[in-house]
């Protein structure tokens, strides 16, 4: 029996992990005490590492699609020729971009993904890339590199510090945080109120966050900007603004904010003049404080100014780069305004290419995935004909899912890479597996860039793959070079040396030849980085390095041409009209649909493993109780929940955790389809809420998917009496 340590690659707070193994087989997992971020702590996901290792339905060779549509085991030599065969003559005779790539989120949880995508993008050269990002989180990263200069300077609350957090659209002791690396959340929080501070939660739900709050206050959907205006207003128009140094644009959010008064946005949020007024003055009159917002910030009509709002606030009230305040991390690797003296650089450019069907821009180098459906069904030059997909599920993740499961069939070819044949890979014509956490380098390259301690951990792969099965990285490489025309018997080791090469010089550093693969790239990422630290420094501390707590950095980490915090992005700007008229719309009695998170799931790729879907159903419609008399609803009925896209029927519950004329569904359900191979999930199948979601509706600045506050029809559906059960 052996025991190692490791970093949990499932969610985002990167809690260490002690592992015990024999014999290719996980036997046990527990917290690391020794971790030096995580200190023990481990969530359920944690603890499921065994059984996705030992998931029978877990992929461990390449499957191939036959002419009836079912699959088949493959060897790899055959799947890649299979490739090498149908997608560069694809390629040849329609254009680069005829190939579209989804990358989904657990992409982001890859070191292999993270630093062999980009090669494998650049090879196919098509400007119809598409990830998770533009239905979760971009209208953030758009905010704040418009804002700091780069998609990855986004401050983050100093957990550990402060002594008032402000949190919207948020529910980090589900999420384990988000854009927000933080393990136990619960932990750090309950850590503010025992030091005296004070806790505010805003949402339309009652969250597990909210009853460990001092305060919550229900907001209606999507109205957040407005909410975050009148409290800039309040700051400004009261005399409390203490702005921080290094600003550009403070007169332009001020001449802004007059009109967006408590009393003029209180009918539109429904929050009380008054309590947005005494909020305002606890927010500036906190000795540190922080504003954070997440998922349903991101995911509305106003994703992007409601980001940007964020920061603005916590830039007036002088918490902004201070400690106890919102903050950036100085990661190890990786981060470009870790690099460099700092100050004036390029900023960023958005809308650099359009789609071709609906005309919506480019945003970090992807196209919104709302519009990949548009791509593959409508004829034309460069019309996508062919679709890799990388640990993604967008049939189950993206806006109008079931257009999209249509538009699938239609492809000329597919490949996807993952481990599962679910609700999207059904579709391809090879499937190439890759191994199992275990089995597998470890480093969370983007998270650290988000973590509220500075720390580093590495985590070497505890067993071989099972034989033959190529690596990530490998698989990666294949696939590269064959659409660069290389085909399926190219010298992967002369193309890495190669990638390898072209980080070197990037980052000015010289390839370790004794290194392979991602561990030589980040090696060389580490030896860059603000630390210098290097892949060996991290193998001798298996319990991670503590790099110590977050630091001020204005004006170092600025990125934008001015090398000042942009406070008034012109992008942004322009959108505040389009805000304004929104505070007339009020609630018209009709329902909304917001979404909901559970500690134990994790989007739709986990929901095959007993220990995460055991105990009470979990994909329910959560109703309140003024709702369930409106509607006429009784024990046992299931409720229909219909949108312009769709329907969906499900069980509901009644509950005061969500406010009146709001209903909550999960994301990630709805396995109950046909060529799934996803026993566990078939039994627990739920209802896919993205069936609701309108790809019509869209933050308009960063072309995100609005998940959140979508207008739904809500009816009761009787049972028989024998299938009736009481949720009450």
């Amino acid at each position: 029996m052996a025991v190692a340590h490791r970093t949990c690659p499932f969610c985002e707070a990167t809690c260490g992990l002690e592992v015990e193994y024999s014999n290719g087989r996980v036997t046990k997992v527990r917290g690391d005490a020794d971790d030096v971020f995580s200190k023990g702590f481990i969530c359920p996901k944690g603890v499921s590492l065994m059984e996705l290792h030992d998931d029978p339905d877990r992929l461990r060779t390449p499957m191939i699609r036959t002419e009836d549509g079912a699959f088949r085991e493959a060897s790899w030599e055959e799947a890649l020729a299979l490739i090498a065969e149908k997608l560069p003559p694809l390629l040849e005779a329609h254009g680069r971009d005829a190939c579209a790539v989804y990358l989904g989120n657990p992409s982001a949880h890859s070191l292999a993904a993270s630093l062999y995508g980009r090669p494998l993008l650049k090879a196919i050269g098509t400007k119809n890339v598409y990830s998770a990002s533009t239905v979760d989180q971009y209208p953030k990263q758009m905010a704040s590199a418009l804002m700091f200069g780069t998609a990855t300077s986004v401050p983050v609350p100093d957990l550990d510090r402060t002594d008032f957090l402000l949190i919207l659209g948020a529910n980090p002791l589900a999420s384990n945080g988000s854009l927000m690396t933080a393990p136990d959340v619960r932990c750090r929080l309950r850590a503010i109120r025992a030091r005296g501070g004070k806790i505010v939660v805003v949402d339309p739900r009652r969250t597990r966050t909210a009853k460990e709050a001092d305060e919550h206050l229900f907001i209606r959907p999507g109205t957040d900007a407005l909410l975050l205006f009148a409290l800039a207003n309040v700051i400004f128009e009261e005399g409390l603004a203490t702005p921080v140094d290094h600003l550009a644009g403070l007169d332009e959010v001020h001449e802004l904010a007059r009109a967006f008064t408590p009393d003029a946005v209180a009918g539109a949020t429904g929050i009380d003049a008054a309590a947005i007024r005494r909020l305002a003055r606890e927010l500036a009159g906190a000795p540190a404080a922080a504003v954070y917002g997440r998922i349903g910030t991101t995911t509305q009509l106003f994703g992007t100014t409601a980001s940007w709002l964020v920061d603005v606030l916590n830039a007036i009230t002088g918490n902004l780069d201070r400690p106890g305040g919102a903050m950036f991390t100085r990661a190890a690797a990786g981060q470009a305004n870790t690099r460099g003296e700092g100050g004036s650089g390029r900023g960023v450019t958005f809308g650099r290419w359009s789609s071709r069907v609906r005309g919506l821009g480019e945003i970090f180098g992807e196209l919104p995935v709302a519009t990949l459906g548009d791509e593959i069904e409508t004829p034309g030059e460069g019309q996508v004909r062919a679709l890799i997909t990388i640990a993604g599920n967008p049939v189950v993740s993206t806006p109008n899912a079931g257009r999209l499961d249509a538009a699938l069939a239609s492809l000329d070819f597919m490949v996807s890479v993952d481990i599962y044949v679910n609700e999207t890979t059904r579709h391809a014509d090879v499937i190439l597996p890759a191994p199992s956490p275990v089995e597998k380098p470890h480093y969370d390259l983007a998270l650290y860039m988000f973590a509220v301690r500075n720390v580093a951990n590495y985590s070497p792969p505890l067993m071989d793959p099972p034989d033959g099965m190529l690596h990530e990285w490998e698989t990666l490489l294949a696939l590269t070079a064959i659409v660069a025309g290389q085909g399926p018997d190219a010298d992967l080791e002369a193309l890495d040396d190669l990638i390898a090469a072209e980080v070197g010089r990037l980052n000015g550093v010289e390839p370790d030849a004794a290194l392979r693969g991602p561990e030589r790239l980040l090696d060389m990422m580490l030896r860059a980085g603000p630390y210098k630290l290097t892949l060996a420094d991290l193998k001798a501390a298996p319990h991670g390095i503590d790099l110590g707590p977050l630091e001020p950095r204005l004006p170092e980490a600025l990125r934008t041409p001015s090398g000042l915090v942009e406070l008034a992005p012109a992008q942004i700007v322009a959108d505040v009209p389009r805000l304004q008229a929104a505070m007339a719309e009020h609630v018209n009695g009709g329902m909304v649909l917001v979404g909901r998170r559970d500690l134990r799931s994790n989007n739709s790729w986990m929901h095959n493993l007993p220990l995460l879907v055991s105990g009470p159903e979990r994909c329910t419609a959560w109703l309140h109780p003024d709702d369930v008399a409106r509607f006429g609803l009784v024990a046992g009925d299931l409720v229909s929940v219909s949108s312009r896209t769709g329907a969906i029927e499900l069980p509901f519950e009644m509950t005061e955790d969500v406010m009146p004329g709001v209903v909550s569904i999960p994301h990630g359900w709805g396995h109950a389809v046909g060529g799934v191979r996803l026993r566990v999930a078939a039994d627990h199948a739920g209802a896919n809420s993205n069936v609701l979601a309108d790809e019509l509706l869209l933050d308009p600045v960063s072309g995100n998917a609005v998940l959140n506050g979508i207008p739904v029809e809500v009816a009761a559906v009787r049972q028989p009496a024998a299938m009736a059960q009481s949720r009450f």
